[in-house]
């Protein structure tokens, strides 16, 4: 199957420059570029793509306001949308995933990034991970009152193993390097951990790990 994939992105070199990557891939197409957010809606309308690779900062409508549009319209339920920046602040990386984003990167996306989100994966880098957690320690809101290490119990022990290294910000692939099995086992893995705990998405289930204590957050250096 073809992952086909819309380019949105205010300057044209790197839209030049991803559609290069893409279209040296024999199972990626690039369907079509937008230079802003009101353009990226029309055409994710017009030719409903796998994905859109979203810049977060576009003049006008921003990648934001875009990606919220196209996650709240039930024709585009399996378009989904990787917000690329370089700027992976606390804020931004907690705006996206509440606009319904599948992943958040630097601009340095890779095909096996798109790989991983056209296979229905949320992607999150390293960084990203960081931020996200940083931003939840630091300022909890009701809903996220630490949760009871008890909830674990329900995981098996390579479950918990997988979420561990999940909340580390590594992909699929590299869980599956680390512990030496398949990347469809450790996507079992991970999908059977989030119905288990009922996370809506490997986000939550990153911050649950840090919730129970599974994972722990490593203080920023001095």
């Amino acid at each position: 199957m073809t992952i086909r994939v819309l380019l949105a992105d205010d300057q044209a070199l790197l839209r030049a420059t991803f559609r290069i990557l893409i279209d040296s891939c024999e199972d990626m197409t690039v369907v079509d570029e937008a230079s802003d957010g009101a353009e990226a809606l029309h055409l994710t309308r017009t030719h409903h793509p796998d994905i859109v690779l979203m810049d977060i900062r576009m003049p006008g409508t921003d990648g934001l306001a875009a990606t919220s549009a196209i996650c709240a319209d039930p024709e585009l339920e399996a378009t989904r949308v990787l917000i690329l920046t370089t700027f992976e602040t606390e804020d931004y990386v907690a705006q996206a995933l509440r606009a319904g984003a599948s992943g958040f990167l630097g601009k340095d996306v890779t095909a096996d990034a798109l790989r991983t989100v056209a296979s229905g994966d949320a992607l999150l880098s390293p960084t990203a991970t960081r931020t996200l957690i940083t931003n939840f320690l630091m300022s909890p809101s009701p809903d996220t009152h630490l949760a009871p290490r008890q909830r674990l119990t329900e995981l098996t022990a390579r479950e918990r193993e997988v979420m561990g290294l999940a909340a580390q910000g590594k992909s699929n692939t590299e869980i599956a390097q680390d512990l030496t099995l398949s990347p469809l086992t450790v996507r079992t893995h991970i999908h059977r951990a989030m119905t288990k705990l009922g996370a809506r998405d490997r986000a939550q289930l990153v911050v649950i790990a840090y919730q129970t204590g599974l994972a722990q957050a490593t203080p920023p250096a001095l």
